[in-house]
Formats: structure tokens, C-alpha cells, sequence
């Protein structure tokens, strides 16, 4: 076992000494693992991202209460006697006598886009003055405000204002029967609600015709542990037809269809583009085996085994992919982590701005199939070096 792993040691240290000689064949296979792993980390970085943004700054002690059936607040409905049901429940976190709760409506207005002008879907949700002590994080950047109740003043999303033309402090805008005015720029560190127009919910009933009507109540419990109470104290509640999940929850839920399919595109490409990687590695090793064809038989002559004479190809060829790995990852990371872009949400059919997000679990994923790669276009030229007849290599010049 000794002299066969001293064998390996010895063929493998002779095999990675003379990459230099081979240069231009090298630098091709590494480039070409590279490439597939820049791009397959790059779109996988889309969903991560996507995700990020929905749940990174979802809470487990709050809920999200909507009408019982809807699977997103534009499919639910609830009345202003229901949402006082709601936020009076048990399990609710109280402040200054108050509940820390928040009944909501969300509409749909049209802006265009700063990088193509087109016209896009932005969320603009009415919110109640205890929007701010639900979501905490979120905080007005110097030069703007908080708008006042019962005025047609809106606050922007740093998201949003970054990606849609229009939302600077001070414009005024046309949206259902009301001029809006923008007086304030909002961080919510970096979750969701940066995609978003946040105003007075009073003011933008009348203004689309919403009557007395909200889409959803956002809580803040007592504590994580309160949720079961809460759920339990409206599920059960004869007056109300209401569907009780968590915030963590129902992100997670509006993420998954994007990531689905993110994660079937990536496949399919690291795939496609996989397949040419693998002959690439394929031609290189080939190559590399054919240079060294009489050197090997003479090893093989010498009393070398063909076992380490296989193993020493493929680690050569595990060495070209890790280097296309490292490259390739490298190379995502640099390009496109932060990105800022913005999608489609499926489940609100409105746009969502995120910021493209390559984590470390992303670069190793990456590497990984670099691994592969290199693994399988090592594996049939280390088989012919290992099979290689010895007297015939000896004969060739």
C-alpha cells in the first residue's frame, strides 16, 4: 500500500510540475470551468438574493392576519370592524396602552424604470401610524419625513427610490383620484418594505375607493411564543374568517416560487454549459496524456503501476477545475454580489427591488461542480493512461 501511494505521489508531483508546458490547453480548461461556474453562481445569486430581501428582516413575534383562503394580501379583504377585532386580540404587544398593530391596504401604481424607462409595477401600501413600532428598523434618511396623518404625503423605499425614476423629496405625483407630495426616503434594512411607497391608509382608502376596507392587519406579539394565543384567540373568534401565519412564514412562502424556478434555470445551465466544460477538460487531459506518452511508459516500464498513473491524470485534471472554480467564483462574487435590480413578485404581480446576493454556501456550491466537472473530464484520459500498451508507447517518437 506504501509503494502504491508513493507512486501516486511521485507520477502526480511530475504531472502538476510540467502544467506550465502546457499553457495554452490548461488555461483553456480552467477558463471553461470558470465560466460555467461564474454563470451558474450568478443566477443562483438572483433567488438568494430575492429571498434575502423578503425574509431578512421578517420577525418571528409578528404575524400577518388576512382574510381566511387568500394566499397574499391582494387576494384578501377585511373590514374595519375586523381589524379592531384583530388588534384588540390576545397576545398582541401593548405600548402606551395601544396596541402595536397595524391595518393595512396595498394598491398598485406605475412607474418607470431608470435604467430602460419602461413603466412597472410599485407597491404603495396605506399603513397606520403603528406600522413604525411593528417594523422597527425602519428609519427616515436625513433630508426627509415621516408624512402626517391625513395629509396625501408619502414616504419611498431607498429600494424603490434607487431603482424607479420620479420619487425624489418633493415630487408630486398622480396616483388614483389624489396628488401625492414625497417627503421622506425610508431604510428598513434592506428588507421588503424598501421596495414599497408607504402613506397614510385613511388617505389612500378614499383615493381608490376602498370605502372602510383594509387587506391585512400586521401584529407584533407579546413574544415568538404568544403566536399560538393569537392564532387561536381569531381562528377561533365566531365574528372573524381570518388565516393567522407568521411573517418569517408568509415571505418564505412568497419567495418560493422565484426560487423554484431560479433553481431549475440554474441547473439547466450549469447543464448545458457543463457539457461543453467536460469536453473541454476532456481535450486538455487527452492532450496532456498524448505529450507524455512515452514518459508514462517508461514510468509503467520501470515498475509503475497503471493505478497511480490514473490517479495522478485526474488529480491534475481536480487541480485545472478547482483553479476554474476559484476563478469562477471569484469572478461571480466580484460582478454581481449587491447588484441591485428589481423582479417581479408573483404573488403581488408588482416589483420587488433586491440586491443580487453570492453567499458563501453559493461559492462552495460552485466549486463543487467545478469539482465534478473536472473529475469526469479527467476520468477516460486517466483510464487510456492507465491501459496504455507499454511496449507500443515506447515505440512512438
Amino acid at each position: 500500500m506504501f509503494n502504491w501511494l508513493s507512486q501516486v505521489f511521485a507520477v502526480t508531483g511530475l504531472n502538476l510540475r510540467t502544467i506550465g508546458q502546457r499553457k495554452g490547453a490548461s488555461a483553456a480548461a480552467v477558463v471553461g470551468i470558470g465560466g460555467v461556474v461564474a454563470v451558474f453562481v450568478a443566477v443562483l445569486s438572483i433567488a438568494e438574493g430575492f429571498k434575502k430581501t423578503l425574509t431578512s428582516t421578517a420577525s418571528p413575534d409578528t404575524a400577518i392576519v388576512l382574510r381566511a383562503g387568500a394566499d397574499s394580501e391582494m387576494s384578501s379583504g377585511l373590514g374595519r370592524e375586523s381589524t379592531q377585532i384583530i388588534k384588540e386580540a390576545k397576545g398582541v404587544l401593548q405600548a402606551d396602552g395601544r396596541p402595536v398593530a397595524s391595518a393595512e391596504l396595498y394598491v398598485i401604481v406605475d412607474l418607470p424604470k431608470k435604467t430602460t424607462g419602461t413603466a412597472a409595477n410599485v407597491p404603495m401600501r396605506g399603513v397606520e401610524p403603528g406600522a413604525f413600532a411593528v417594523r422597527d428598523e425602519v428609519e427616515i434618511l436625513p433630508g426627509g419625513r415621516r408624512f402626517e396623518p391625513g395629509r396625501n404625503e408619502i414616504i419611498v423605499g431607498q429600494a424603490a427610490a434607487n431603482q424607479f425614476s420620479g420619487l425624489e423629496v418633493g415630487t408630486r405625483k398622480r396616483w388614483g383620484q389624489s396628488e401625492w407630495t414625497v417627503v421622506g426616503v425610508f431604510t428598513a434594512g434592506g428588507g421588503l418594505a424598501e421596495s414599497e411607497i408607504w402613506c397614510d391608509a385613511k388617505v389612500l382608502q378614499p383615493a381608490y375607493r376602498r370605502g372602510d376596507s383594509f387587506q391585512a392587519v400586521y401584529a407584533r406579539l407579546e413574544s415568538a411564543d404568544a403566536f399560538n394565543t393569537f392564532k387561536d384567540a381569531l381562528t377561533k373568534d365566531p365574528r372573524l374568517d381570518v388565516k393567522v401565519i407568521r411573517e418569517a412564514d408568509y415571505y418564505a412562502e412568497q419567495s418560493r416560487a422565484l426560487n423554484e424556478i431560479i433553481s431549475r434555470l440554474g441547473t439547466v445551465i450549469v447543464v448545458l454549459m457543463g457539457v461543453g466544460a467536460v469536453f473541454g477538460a476532456l481535450l486538455t487531459m487527452y492532450s496532456a496524456v498524448a505529450a507524455r506518452t512515452r514518459e508514462i511508459a517508461t514510468l509503467r516500464a520501470v515498475g509503475f503501476r497503471g493505478g497511480p498513473v490514473a490517479v495522478s491524470v485526474i488529480v491534475e485534471s481536480l487541480v485545472l477545475a478547482t483553479g476554474g472554480g476559484v476563478v469562477g467564483a471569484a469572478a461571480a462574487y466580484l460582478a454581481f454580489n449587491g447588484y441591485q435590480t428589481a423582479t417581479l413578485n408573483w404573488a403581488t404581480f408588482s416589483q420587488v427591488s433586491f440586491a443580487f446576493a453570492v453567499t458563501p454556501p453559493l461559492l462552495v456550491l460552485g466549486i463543487f461542480w467545478a469539482l465534478v466537472m473536472g473529475t469526469i473530464g479527467g476520468l477516460f484520459p486517466a483510464l487510456r493512461a492507465a491501459r496504455m500498451p507499454v511496449a507500443a508507447a515506447l515505440r512512438e517518437q
